[in-house]
């Protein structure tokens, strides 16, 4: 199954593998004129067993493979290692007409495509998403970032990946919390567009617990399409796309605002989903939509508020550190830092968030 688009008249896709161990990458590599150099960089909790089966894939062919792996630590996403990958490319002499193949979920995957838009001003790349969040959202799109001075994404281009390829083995292979940490991307793209996407989550625990790959593939492929739909014909976020920010205004302020040295204590999935109540919230209050999305998240046994993951005699510290991050949002313009406000299941719209104190309720009521 493949989803097909263009950008600037330019072709690129997603395929939903089958049955094979690894992506048909191969295929594709000997479609594309290039100088044999292949840069495969990979996470480093990736299975032993994928790594091993994509490795001897792509031996088949005559290949000037180098092997780089990563930690996709989100301390991790940083300027030092984009340079690392990039000093890799430089040793190897890499060319234009070489090739980057990424394999992990988004931090690995932001790193990869930004390394690829600035060697050289762009290289070929190709990404195979681990984590589902990574599949249902940041996997396409052409966003790439590092997080510079504690503050998300704030360095970073726009660059498309050639082809995605989803894998259903890796999916099968997928940790669990990675798996479900995806959801709430899913019931994004339901809330904003595609409402079937919804009914299809609410009425199929079963299925998508069990990873029913069938039923995934037209989870996937319709999230996928609604991502599309706004990225297309507004790649640079200037209006339409911003829509696929729903719930990330609040979302990047919690990850900012709940961080460890050591591992990172909340998902980004998970964070989206307490944001898109905190985006609710904000526009009308404990709402049937509030529920209903609340509802569905958990359905799904995932987090609702921040109690899981910070103590609760920290609270005030925490609103205030939430709140001073809204602002630094890359998104604001200005004075007022801007959020997605859900006119009815399946539309949207962007707006600015002007009442501070309306801010601050939201973070008091919601995360807590």
């Amino acid at each position: 199954m493949n989803l097909d688009y263009k950008i600037d008249k330019i072709k690129y896709g997603v395929t939903l593998c089958e049955n094979k161990e690894t992506p048909d990458i191969v295929n594709n590599l000997n479609k594309n004129f290039f100088d044999k150099k292949v840069l495969l960089i990979m996470d480093k909790k990736l299975s032993k067993n994928f790594s091993k089966y994509l490795f001897k894939d792509l031996s088949k062919i005559n290949l000037n493979l180098t092997l780089l792996k990563l930690s996709a630590n989100k301390k991790n996403k940083n300027e030092k290692v984009l340079f690392k990958i990039i000093d890799t490319l430089i040793a190897k002499r890499f060319t234009k007409k070489s090739v980057i193949i990424s394999c992990g979920g988004g931090v690995i995957g932001d790193l990869c495509a930004l390394a690829s838009s600035l060697y050289l001003r762009g290289l070929i790349y190709y990404h195979i998403p681990t984590t589902m969040t990574a599949i249902v959202d940041s996997g396409i799109g052409g966003k790439t970032g590092i997080n510079y001075k504690g503050i998300i994404n704030s360095v970073g281009t726009y660059y498309h990946p050639q082809r995605v390829f989803i894998s259903k083995n890796v999916i099968n292979l997928m940790p669990h919390r990675e798996f479900m940490s995806g959801v709430p991307e899913i019931i994004k793209s339901g809330v904003i567009n595609d409402v079937k996407i919804l009914s299809l989550l609410d009425n199929n625990r079963i299925k998508f617990f069990s990873r029913n790959y069938k039923f995934l593939k037209e989870l996937i492929f319709r999230t996928l399409k609604t991502k599309v739909k706004f990225f297309s014909k507004d790649v640079f976020e200037n209006h339409k796309r911003l829509n696929l920010n729903f719930g990330h205004t609040f979302a990047h302020a919690i990850e900012m605002t709940i961080k460890s040295k050591n591992k990172d204590i909340i998902r980004h999935g998970e964070a989206v989903g307490i944001g898109m109540l905190c985006e609710i919230y904000y526009s009308e209050g404990k709402s049937r939509k509030y529920y209903f999305i609340k509802k569905l998240l958990e359905k799904y046994n995932l987090p609702t508020n921040i109690n899981l993951f910070v103590k609760i005699k920290n609270k005030q510290k925490i609103c205030r550190e939430v709140y001073k991050n809204i602002f630094l949002d890359k998104k604001k313009i200005g004075k007022y830092p801007r959020c997605i406000k859900i006119l009815k299941l399946g539309k949207s719209k962007i707006i600015e968030m002007r009442n501070n104190d309306k801010i601050r309720k939201t973070i008091d009521k919601v995360l807590f």
